[in-house]
């Protein structure tokens, strides 16, 4: 095959992270942990803090439609 080209990965034949990719993540590794963690307790506070606020709400103001009546035959063919 005339050009071509090897490909070059940070991975291997079976797609595993080589020792290279492994060296050049360590010093994100923490990092990336520490804000993967606020920004999930970030969205977890704010469901929370969501179904606590709903949970209080009472719905006594709302006012239910009556059950619709089904027509009589007299009605239906006006």
């Amino acid at each position: 095959m005339a050009g071509y080209i090897p490909r070059s990965s940070y991975y291997d034949a079976r797609q595993r992270q080589s020792p290279a990719l492994i060296r050049a993540r360590r010093p994100y590794l923490v990092k990336n942990a520490i804000v993967g963690l606020g920004i999930s307790a970030f969205a977890i506070g704010i469901y929370a803090y969501t179904i606590h606020a709903i949970g209080q709400d009472e719905f006594e103001d709302v006012k239910v439609p009556d059950v619709p009546t089904k027509p009589t035959p007299s009605e239906a063919k006006r």
